[in-house]
Order: C-alpha cells, then structure tokens, then sequence
C-alpha cells in the first residue's frame, strides 16, 4: 500500500505513543457527561464572568480538530455529535509530576488532528469571551492513520477549502460528516421528520408492522426489480418493488389500519431523484377513500414539516415551497389539458400514440394507452407543478390496483401529490373487487407480452386474499427520500442518503491504464 508523506509520520507517531505506553485504541468505557453543544447553550459564570458556576467538572470526548499554542500551555478544538468546543491545555495540569512527556511529546507532537479524545476539566469564558474546557486530564481513545481534509472558516463564517467535491463526499460520507457540519444536520433533520410523521401515523392508530423484503413475486408497483435465487428452496426471489400487497393482506386479517417505513429497491435508472435503494412510507387504512386520504396527507406533512422546521414555507432554489393544506386539485386530464391545451380523455390508444409523436415525446409498440398519457403527462405537465397539487382521477389502464372511479367512467380513484416538479406521494381508493383485480391483472399480463418490462405480475395469493373480503380501503406511499430534500431544500436525492449507490470506484493502477 502507497502511504502519503503524512500518512507515514502518523504511522510513526503510532509506533512512539505505543513506546511510550500508551494504548492508543484503548478498551474501557470513557464515563462523558456532557456535550459541546449543552455546555456552550446552557453555561452560567460567576460574578466575574469567568469560571461556570454549573459545569464544574464535566467529561466530553471527540475529535481533535485543531491545535495551537506554544510553551506550557496551548488551545485546541474538538468536536464530539452536537458539534465544537474549544479546549485549553497545560503543561502541568495534565502532568503535574516530573515527568512532562504527557504534554510535550504526546499532546504537542504526537496527537494529529483528527485523533479521538477524552477530556476532563472545568469550564471557563477566556479574556476573548470563548467558552472553553480547561483541561485537566486527557486520554487518547483512538489514532486516526489519515488526515482529514482541512476546511477552514474565518470569524465570519466564511468557509475556504472546502471539502465539497460531490463524488468524494459521497464515497466518503465519513469524512464528509466530520468536516461539513451542515452535512451532519442534515441527517439529523432527516431522522426528526421520520420521528414526525410516526407520531402522527400512532396518533391516527394506526399499527406500525413490517412486511417481507425477499418476495417470491414483485408486486405492487410498475417497475423493473433486482432478482436473486435462494438456494435451500430452490426458487427465484424479488427484492421488493412495494409493500403494498403485504399491507394490504394485513387489512384482510382484520387490522383497521396499517404503515411501515421500509427500503424499497427498483432495477431502474439512476438521477438527480432516483436511487435503486429508497425508502417510503406506505399506509392503509380500512373504511376510508381517497378523499379522506387527500385530507389526511395534507395534515401529515404539515404536521412533519412544521414540526422539523418551525413553518410549513420551504425555499428550494428560487422557489418557496407552502405546505399549509388544502392543496390545489385538479384531474389528470384537466392538467393535460392546461398545459398543451389539448383535451385527450376522449382519444383511443391510435390517437394518444399520433398525438405524443406531435409533442415529440417517444413511443414504441410496447406502449398502452395509459403509458402513453403517464408519458406526456411525465413530459408536459409534472415539472410546471411547483407548489403541492394533487392530481386525480386517473385513467383506468393506468391504476390497476385502484378502484373504478365512482361516477367518472373510465376513470380511477386515485392521487398522486406533486411538488416542485416531482412525484412525493402516490394513493388510492384501495381496489377491493377480486374479480375485477384479476382482469387487471390479465391486462398487465398482455401489456408485459408486447414488451413492457415494468408491467404487474399476476399475484394469485393476493387475489385469494381479495377473495375472503377486504374493506374499503384508502392507501398511500410517500417517498421519505423526496420529501427530506424538499425539507432540506436540495435538489439531488444523493444529499439525503448516507451512502448514494455509485459506480465501483476506480483505484489509481487503474487510472494509469
């Protein structure tokens, strides 16, 4: 392995601190007390403003993340989870016998920047007014072998050197997490409004439950599915498409009302929105329809959204994005209609294909007719649609898995949400006809014989299960993904995964070739 100069000098300080002694990956448990961020927000001082009056003897571990000073005594950062304190360290605090190698060779000299430590000490406001730890005791809890790419900010906040290459960011997100802060809130804003909206779903009582992964048929959506075969029983297995067949099965079993957070994973294309492994939200809840639904979506993400952010508003780009419901309603065909002008819920299949060749839009022999009107309406209409709008009523080859629309022939109950120009949430009026499903199912089954590699597969389980009864039912699948990035205003889906999907990365002998 070809080690850089830097590397080589860590690996040396290594061999000295363990000359010396000293465990540099010790094993024990470090007894922290407290946090960076809980000792700058809640600290009180004396009369004089100097000494804490509350945090007198407090114990914090991180990362070294700068170090400075001269002679007997020096300043240093470190940060722990909640983020960055400063630390002052002298000679003979930290070794008050003869002996001054604790300081001048291990602290000074040995310890690098990124090394994981544990302090003691008392807390005090230096002449400059920075709340400090003054040290006490120190312990090195693990040696870091590599630097740290070093991100400097001046009193203004300004940043220089920035460590914000996307590719390494994301094949690296360790190191990314340590030097951007705002990275690592990020996730933290991440994991708050996942909190949210299972406070909401228990609220609603709704039960939380978990449905199989491995799938012996990929069903429950239109996409192209990741395959493997498990040995012992001999059978190809599916990594989930959907839960929504599991979900539903659960309704069947008398459960009014169900919702799972779970990885979804699709053999499909990768872009600024699409990842082959998501996550999503599914609920289903018995005796309720797709207005109720519309209702119900409206306050969970003003619920979430306010809740995480403090207000429903979100800027994304040039955009304010409003959460507070209601949110605009209109048709399939009505926004269509608005944004070419045509009205197509009278056209045959011969007609939609003409029509899409005159917007431009590709087609093949592949196409039915409700692939064809979700492609011009991918095409024409979805990227206008920045505030959150339900769109309705969709044709019936598009759905088929929702209810035939009550007074609309041709049509189905079902929604998908829109916001900023994409899909977040997509929701029915749970078909619950078990023979009506079945044909359904026939049609997708030719729909897949001239070509359609993303069509449904006949699921004679599920139709069993339909066949026992199953209630009216509404049911709902947000993307968490897409949604976090409307929270956090980005705009590529690899920011608000820890560990995007990415190309095997290429390794410097194979560069030269």
């Amino acid at each position: 392995m070809q080690l850089s100069e830097q590397e080589v000098v860590r690996r040396g300080n290594l061999e000295a601190i363990r000359k010396l002694g000293i465990d540099p990956y010790p094993a024990p448990l470090y007894p922290i007390t407290h946090q960076s961020a809980e000792i700058k927000s809640k600290v009180e001082f004396d009369e004089e403003g100097k000494l804490s009056t509350n945090f007198k003897e407090v114990c914090l571990a991180g990362r070294l993340m700068a170090k400075r000073g001269k002679g007997k005594a020096s300043f240093a950062e470190i940060q722990d989870a909640s983020g960055r304190i400063q630390i002052y360290v002298t000679r003979d605090d930290i070794a008050p016998g003869e002996d001054k190698t604790l300081y001048n060779d291990v602290f000074k000299k040995l310890l690098d920047l990124g090394d994981y430590i544990g302090i003691k000490g008392f807390v005090f406001k230096t002449n400059m007014g920075e709340v400090t730890v003054h040290v006490t005791e120190f312990t090195l809890l693990s040696k870091s072998l590599r630097p740290l790419p070093v991100v400097k900010r001046d009193a203004e906040g300004n940043v220089y050197d920035a460590f914000d290459d996307p590719e390494l960011r994301y094949r690296q997100r360790y190191v990314d997490l340590t030097v951007n802060p705002h990275v690592r809130a990020r996730f933290m804003k991440r994991s708050r409004v996942i909190t949210a909206m299972r406070h909401f779903l228990d609220n609603l009582g709704l039960l939380e439950v978990e449905t199989p992964i491995l799938q012996p048929i990929h069903g429950g959506a239109a996409a192209r599915p990741f395959k493997t075969h498990h040995n012992s029983l001999d059978i190809p297995l599916y990594m989930r498409i959907a839960n929504e067949l599991y979900l539903k099965r659960l309704i069947v079993g008398g459960f009014d009302g169900v919702y799972e957070f779970g990885k979804m994973f699709r053999n499909e294309g990768m872009d600024a929105t699409h990842n082959p492994e998501f996550t999503m939200v599914e609920f289903y809840v018995a005796y309720k329809d797709y207005y109720w639904m519309m209702e119900t979506t409206e306050q969970l993400l003003e619920h979430a959204i306010s809740t995480v952010n403090g207000d429903t508003k979100v800027q994304i780009g040039d955009h304010e994005i409003d959460f507070k419901g209601p949110f605009r309603r209109l048709t399939m065909f009505e926004a269509i209609e608005e944004y070419t002008g045509v009205d197509i819920s009278e056209m045959d299949e011969a007609a939609l294909v003409k029509f899409a060749k005159e917007l431009h839009i590709p087609v093949d022999d592949s196409m039915g007719k409700g692939k064809l009107i979700d492609e011009i309406f991918g095409e024409k209409v979805e990227g206008n649609l920045i505030q959150p709008t339900f769109i309705t009523d969709y044709p019936v080859e598009m759905s088929p898995l929702t209810k035939k629309h009550r007074s609309k022939e041709g049509l189905v109950e079902r929604f998908e949400l829109i916001v900023n120009g994409k899909e977040l949430a997509n929701a029915y009026s749970e078909l619950n006809d078990p023979i009506d499903q079945r044909e359904r199912f026939e049609d997708q089954l030719r729909l897949a014989k001239r070509g359609d590699d993303e069509a449904m597969v006949l699921d004679d389980d599920f139709l069993r299960a339909l066949e026992y009864g199953m209630p009216p039912t509404s049911g709902i699948g947000i993307g968490v993904d897409r949604l976090v990035m409307l929270l956090t205003g980005q705009t590529s889906i690899q920011e608000v995964l820890f560990f995007p999907q990415m190309r095997p990365e290429k390794r410097k002998n194979e560069e030269e070739e």
